[in-house]
């Protein structure tokens, strides 16, 4: 049975999550007061409403406790309807609530009155992205938690010609190679073979911290 999610507010981080959401098979619920973006939505969600999701009446006919989870994406339109609306899904037992949060007051405020997780979308990406501008090499990249990092990046110039072993990067910059994308079959991740070279078109898949990922670019660069 496919999941079910419920999503509320539609700006552009709400209506392309639900448009992903609805692409990878997930039964999307889409909410908003505009009854355009209802409207948008309803092209490719499984259903879209237009309520007042700060009115109790309005919301309890969502159903959120029969929601695999529940995402209050109201962005800049206002703090105070994004904390209503937490609230409310946490008094009627949401299993898992997601909360946009503007800023760290907004974020602790969530997090009190029952968000499960909280996300601040256009700080992520521009962390993520600060990243692959440092580090151009960069093609993914997953933040894992705790500092760690899974990384997708192309082959550096002096790495190509050497194979894993000579490398060493697990002992010299504590960089775990999980798999590589090999110019032969892109498509395809393969185990990696550290005695097999490198290839200019290859891109490894590694497993590191952020400072580790910033020392193999500078030291492999040429």
């Amino acid at each position: 049975m496919a999941q079910q999610i419920l999503i509320i507010g539609l700006g552009q981080f709400g209506m392309a999550l639900a448009r992903t959401l609805s692409d990878k098979g997930v039964e999307v619920l889409a909410v908003d007061r505009d009854m355009a973006l209802v409207e948008e939505a309803a092209l490719f969600v499984t259903d879209a409403l237009s309520l007042n999701v700060t009115d109790e009446l309005d919301m309890a006919k969502l159903e959120p406790a029969k929601r695999d989870a529940v995402v209050c994406a109201i962005g800049d339109s206002s703090k105070a309807d994004s904390i209503i609306c937490t609230a409310l899904l946490s008094q009627m037992g949401a299993p898992f609530i997601v909360s946009r949060a503007r800023d760290a007051v907004h974020q602790r405020i969530l997090k009190a009155v029952g968000a499960h997780l909280i996300i601040n979308p256009e700080r992520e990406f521009g962390q993520r992205f600060a990243t692959r501008l440092i580090n151009r090499q960069v093609v993914v990249d997953t933040d894992l938690g705790d500092d760690c990092l899974l990384t997708e990046i192309k082959v550096l110039p002096g790495m190509v010609g050497k194979n894993l072993m000579e490398l060493e990067l697990p002992k010299q910059l504590g960089v775990m190679v999980a798999g590589i994308r090999s110019s032969e079959n892109y498509a395809k991740i393969k185990h990696p073979d550290p005695t097999v070279p490198l290839q200019a078109d290859d891109q490894l898949i590694i497993v590191s911290n952020e400072r580790a990922i910033a020392e193999l670019t500078k030291r492999y660069k040429s």
